[in-house]
């Protein structure tokens, strides 16, 4: 009976100990992100993105929002919360901005939504953690997810791996990344790039820091768009920046193979049907089951 007693305790003890630590792993995984919104007079859709985030069933997170010296009365009449830190300095830039958000970052895991952006529902950090919970990274990483697209009304599909023809191509959208915090200490965002420093920068972890990225497998963001770089004229400058920042992270050959791939593959086509509200849902559809047939693989 004593040894029948001795050994139920240790089986209850044992339980115990490992619903204790899944707990605190999770906690602790949660309590150590941070969400940067960074603004400049932006209306009514900060508060938006705060409610998005303020909204989220898991309460272990904390926001950063930096303001460039916003006049519109929207930093008066922001959410108040104890989770919100507000940080107010003079940018030049959004990618200046995020760097100077960055330098706040205390935690290991940040996420960036501008305003206007939102979660995609308010469930997302909780599947986040349980998901690295589940596959912890051993390096310094990415975890990134789909993205929902406001204008066209349809859902981005992120390839479940990250390859060179992937970085060339279309990375996943920002909105949608978890990034190791140190990953932006160590390589802030270029200034010097107007459209795409997170695009460069996401280059820089793939091919120099060789960070592991991972597919949460579901979707984090709701991603506004129509923003400023997709004006006319911001879409040409877009290109150049994606032609020198290609050169500078891929060899040659790799640049010959991919434009090779793109020509024949009728990029300039599928880019028309991606941002189409009418063909946008079944180009994605389709993309969703391509990735799905590569991952099974």
């Amino acid at each position: 009976m004593c040894r029948y007693a001795l050994r139920h305790e240790r089986i209850v003890l044992k339980h115990a100990r490992a619903a204790f630590l899944a707990l605190f792993s999770t906690a602790e995984i949660l309590y150590l992100k941070r969400i940067i919104v960074v603004c400049l007079n932006p209306g009514p859709k900060l508060n938006q993105t705060l409610d998005s985030i303020l909204s989220q069933t898991y309460p272990s997170f904390e926001i950063i929002v930096k303001d460039g010296g916003s006049r519109d009365g929207s930093i008066e009449t922001m959410r108040e919360d104890r989770r919100i830190h507000l940080y107010q300095e003079f940018d030049h830039s959004i990618y200046e901005a995020m760097n100077q958000a960055v330098s706040h970052v205390t935690g290991d895991y940040i996420l960036f939504l501008n305003c206007g952006d939102l979660f995609y529902d308010n469930e997302v950090l909780t599947h986040t953690a349980q998901f690295m919970e589940q596959h912890p990274a051993k390096l310094q990483g990415i975890y990134y997810g789909d993205t929902y697209s406001a204008k066209t009304e349809t859902k981005i599909s992120s390839p479940p791996r990250i390859t060179g023809f992937v970085c060339y191509r279309n990375i996943p959208c920002h909105q949608s990344c978890f990034y190791a915090a140190d990953l932006c200490r160590q390589k802030p965002y270029e200034p010097k790039y107007k459209i795409r420093a997170d695009y460069e920068h996401f280059l820089w972890c793939y091919y120099r820091a060789k960070a592991p990225m991972q597919y949460l497998g579901l979707t984090v963001s709701s991603y506004e768009g129509g923003g400023y770089s997709e004006t006319k004229e911001n879409l040409k400058r877009s290109a150049a920046e994606h032609k020198e920042i290609t050169t500078k992270y891929m060899n040659p050959g790799e640049l010959f193979r991919y434009r090779a791939v793109m020509a024949r593959t009728l990029a300039p086509l599928r880019t028309a049907l991606a941002e189409s509200k009418h063909f946008s849902a079944m180009y994605q559809k389709l993309m969703s089951k391509a990735y799905g047939r590569k991952q099974e693989k």
